[in-house]
């Protein structure tokens, strides 16, 4: 039995062209992908009776939870393909081509032109002493000196017995001082708004950057005019600068697979992101960020399939509170 071979390749490619072909393969699969996740739309559309152009008997329900079983699996399976595309893409993004050898060491160049005096070095040590002269006469007696100042006190004495102590009469309470100023009341800044009227949320495993589908928080409770809270996009913002406690929590009506966090300004707060092991009805996290004037602040979710959230009961909730 004969060993596999490569067939010769002429001209021979380099690497930048290997990583190229890499590349475009990869796109290539990439658009692969599209036309197969338009294609289960364009199904469901079918079964539905919404496609244009097309009608047929209507659909029953078993057709449309096998439908929708067989749109779940495409889309587990397109997810574990996106992330092997991108490790892949990361792969040959980050492999360089390699260094070929170190040329020739060039000519030395003319010697530069004498550099200016440097500065005048620190003066030597001194020499030895010389010998000491001959002693000279004695002078005359100097006048007598200023009075020496006066030496230190002596040691206390031992104390004395203690005297007898009686309490006197405690005096009249003063007068009350004066009320001072109410101090600023900083958690007064706060908006909260949540879901109890219920709705379906439709999953994007691959929407932009995996942020995720924006959970909607249609019923305002409180609210301070120091943060806006948009019902159009479900998005808190910002109106001053300060730091500040954002806390959510997410309670669908069947468990799911899926992740909950926040998103600020179109970032993932990595800190707020919640992913069970398992299927789970309950989702919460809480995180302290500071946040600068206009930044928007948004509640989102990742699932391979449609969360339900239950009516008349607190499907879904969001609260920021200003600290400092």
């Amino acid at each position: 039995m004969s060993l596999p071979s490569f067939p010769n390749i002429d001209p021979p490619i380099k690497r930048e062209d290997a990583v190229n072909q890499i590349l475009s393969s990869i796109a290539m699969e990439e658009l692969g992908m599209s036309h197969i996740l338009n294609a289960e739309g364009e199904k469901l559309q079918y079964i539905l009776g919404t496609l244009p152009g097309l009608s047929g008997p209507a659909a029953t329900v078993k057709d449309v939870l096998n439908a929708n079983e067989s749109v779940k699996d495409l889309l587990e399976t397109a997810t574990q393909n996106q992330l092997l595309l991108k490790s892949k893409m990361e792969c040959a993004l980050d492999t360089t081509p390699a260094q070929g050898p170190a040329g020739p060491a060039g000519s030395t160049g003319p010697t530069g032109p004498a550099g200016p005096t440097g500065a005048t070095g620190p003066t030597g040590s001194a020499g030895a002493a010389g010998a000491a002269g001959a002693t000279g006469s004695t002078g005359p007696t100097g006048p007598a000196g200023a009075t020496g100042a006066t030496g230190p006190a002596g040691p206390t004495g031992p104390t004395g017995p203690a005297g007898r102590y009686s309490q006197g009469m405690d005096g009249p309470t003063g007068p009350t001082g004066p009320t001072g100023p109410t101090g600023p009341n900083v958690t007064a800044t706060h908006t909260f708004a949540s879901n109890y009227t219920g709705g379906t949320v439709l999953p994007d495993p691959l929407g932009d950057a995996l942020l995720g589908v924006t959970v909607p928080l249609p019923n305002i409770g409180q609210s301070s005019t120091k943060i806006d809270f948009d019902k159009a996009s479900s998005e808190f913002i910002s109106k001053i600068d300060g730091y500040f406690q954002i806390s959510y929590n997410l309670n669908p009506s069947t468990p799911v697979v899926g992740t909950a966090q926040i998103v600020i300004n179109n970032k993932v707060n990595k800190a707020s992101v919640m992913t069970p092991q398992l299927a789970a009805n309950h989702f919460s996290g809480t995180i302290l960020v500071p946040l600068s004037k206009g930044d928007r602040v948004s509640l989102r979710v990742i699932s391979v399939s449609p969360v339900v959230l239950p009516a008349n009961s607190a499907g879904a909730s969001q609260l920021i509170l200003r600290l400092a």
